[in-house]
């Protein structure tokens, strides 16, 4: 835990020491508070369902790989990573602690949100349930493809590179949990789509969570996916040193 704590820190403060942290943030505010005032105003209805159902999205294709490119490309980048997998700790250690680090921030973040429930208890009577089980889901869509982003970022020693991936990845993740996605792709081969859509596409899993219903299935697979490719992410740089 100490060499977990230690590695946070370091993470955690490197964030606020770019400018690029900070522009991102705000974009990621604003662009999900824009969205749902425009459904808001436009249709009139005190409940969050627009804000979670573009929030897969926002976080696939711009937060995520934004937050997460530079986990192991700067440190490739400045050729640091051989200094940081030799140090006497665990590459799994390592690895949580910039995962965890990463995770905060975009916690930070996502609490930057909280205006939107606070506005709707004035000017409504909205059903918490359906917003406590959106930001809970919010929790750990962002945990899984955080955990895909640092993988993806082992790879590259560009951040742009692994932003472009880690976009496309979390993109095709979210697009293949929409249902007519998965109709196109059955169309050319059958079944496939299906498969995909049940076990591979997380919007699925996350608008039932969204819906406040709390179901296993789902909790299971995103904690399941995000602790494999932490997993991956640590036995992938365990190989370096050898």
């Amino acid at each position: 835990m100490k060499d977990i704590a230690i590695i946070f820190n370091r993470e955690f403060r490197a964030y606020f020491y770019s400018p690029i942290a900070y522009v991102f943030s705000i974009i990621f505010i604003v662009l999900n508070a824009s969205i749902y005032m425009f459904h808001f105003f436009f249709f009139g209805n005190a409940d969050m369902r627009s804000f979670f159902s573009s929030l897969p999205l926002v976080l696939g294709l711009i937060f995520i790989p934004a937050i997460s490119m530079r986990l192991w490309s700067e440190e490739k980048k400045l050729g640091t990573i051989e200094l940081l997998l030799t140090l006497p700790m665990k590459t799994e250690s390592i690895v949580l602690g910039k995962f965890l680090a990463s995770l905060l921030f975009y916690l930070v973040a996502l609490a930057g949100t909280l205006s939107i429930p606070i506005l709707l208890l004035f000017l409504g009577r909205p059903d918490f349930g359906p917003i406590f089980g959106g930001y809970f889901g919010a929790v750990l869509l962002g945990a899984y493809f955080l955990s895909v982003g640092i993988f993806i970022s082992s790879f590259f020693s560009d951040q742009i590179v692994s932003l472009i991936i880690t976009s496309l990845v979390c993109g095709f993740l979210t697009l293949i949990g929409w249902q007519y996605v998965p109709m196109v792709i059955d169309g050319w081969i059958p079944g496939l789509g299906e498969f995909l859509y049940n076990y591979v596409g997380v919007t699925r899993h996350f608008n039932d969570i969204e819906r406040g219903v709390i179901d296993m299935k789902s909790i299971v697979f995103f904690l399941t996916f995000t602790a494999l490719f932490i997993y991956l992410n640590a036995k992938f740089l365990e190989r370096r040193k050898y």
